[in-house]
């Protein structure tokens, strides 16, 4: 329900489908205790130079419940 009301004001069906993963990595990474904005960033970095079809078991390193990523970009209790 996050995004309910903004997706009525999505041109597109392919819009509204984006928009809508978009808003689901980022709640996944809120609910795993990531920052986000510094995992999507790196995912937006990252994820795009990898050979997922020669070596597709490489996705599941970049998910937000991966021990790796948790360890870089967990938020920290101060």
């Amino acid at each position: 329900t996050v995004g309910r009301k903004n997706w009525l004001f999505s041109t597109s069906t392919k819009g509204a489908e984006a928009s809508a993963a978009v808003f689901s990595l980022i709640e996944t990474a809120k609910s795993n205790k990531l920052n986000p904005y510094d995992y999507i960033e790196f995912i937006m970095d990252y994820l795009p130079q990898q050979d997922l079809v020669e070596d597709p078991e490489r996705l599941d390193w970049f998910l937000p419940w991966s021990e790796e990523i948790k360890e870089e970009f967990e938020i920290k209790a101060d």
